[in-house]
């Protein structure tokens, strides 16, 4: 009875030091315990997604990177400027239809002389502004780029260079027929730049 109660005793011994053998070798030094190396790796959040930086979009131009303003009337009259480069500084010209006759003054703030950068104001209807600028260049310098006696030119200055100022006026009713009508340039190549309308309201 006695060698059963040793042998079973034993076997206990043997039984309880395997169990210990194993739990011992499953968390030995550099082992990663059987539970978490069978768990699948958790991948990384994603990154919040950015859009790519682009470069900056240009400003959107301005109609008019472009408009220019319409002419300051006072008393029946406006001065517009021209530069260098061949610009007017107005767009447009709106003449009071209270008033009996109109004046323009116009003012050259460039340097050039007129020979290079003459710049002058010519008042058509729109339709015969081409025309008149295409006769303007026939006639010449000496005529100031304005055909003489050209009965589709409603009014005009003389033409001027850099620092000088001229003017003009005329009868309001004359642009007040079907329209519509055009003041330019005409210099020749700056009507392509240099043209607003002009109008009775």
């Amino acid at each position: 009875m006695n060698s059963k109660m040793t042998v079973l005793a034993l076997a206990c011994v043997l039984a309880l030091s395997a169990c210990s053998d194993n739990s011992s070798s499953s968390t030995a030094p550099g082992a990663t315990p059987s539970t978490t190396a069978s768990a699948p790796m958790e991948a990384p959040a994603p990154a919040a997604s950015t859009p790519a930086a682009s470069p900056a979009a240009p400003p959107a131009a301005t109609p008019a990177t472009n408009e220019k303003p319409t002419a300051v009337v006072t008393d029946c009259a406006t001065e517009i400027e021209g530069s260098d480069a061949m610009q007017y500084n107005v767009s447009s010209i709106v003449v009071p239809a209270s008033c009996k006759d109109f004046k323009i003054t116009l003012k050259h703030t460039g340097t050039m002389p007129v020979s290079a950068m003459g710049h002058d104001v010519v008042i058509t209807e729109a339709s015969d502004m081409k025309a008149v600028e295409a006769d303007g260049a026939t006639a010449g310098a000496t005529d100031g780029y304005v055909k003489p006696d050209d009965s589709r030119v409603i009014a005009h200055t003389k033409l001027i260079g850099g620092g000088e100022t001229t003017s003009v006026s005329f009868p309001v009713s004359k642009i007040q027929g079907d329209g519509p009508y055009e003041f330019f340039c005409s210099f020749p190549g700056h009507a392509a730049l240099m043209h607003g309308s002009i109008s009775v309201q």
